[in-house]
């Protein structure tokens, strides 16, 4: 099923399917780890939505909830 990484709820996974946004805001999330392919954890979330904290490659990545919704993800 497919999701965007905004809506993963902690502890669900799933794998980076492709990454939306385009200049500044993509090179970004490229330059994190976060490309196609990735394996994505969805760890924890801020009492308020934002931020979201994941594991990728091994590390944990904080993110805002806007760059979130630019990433597509393939849910388990």
């Amino acid at each position: 099923m497919e999701k965007l990484l905004s809506e993963l709820a902690p502890a669900e996974a799933g794998e980076v399917k492709r990454v939306l946004g385009e200049g500044r805001l993509r090179r970004r999330l490229f330059d994190m780890g976060v490309t196609p392919g990735a394996r994505v954890v969805m760890r924890k979330v801020a009492p308020l939505g934002d931020p979201i904290e994941v594991n990728i490659r091994g590390y944990e990545l904080t993110l805002r909830r806007a760059e979130a919704q630019c990433v597509l993800m393939e849910t388990d």
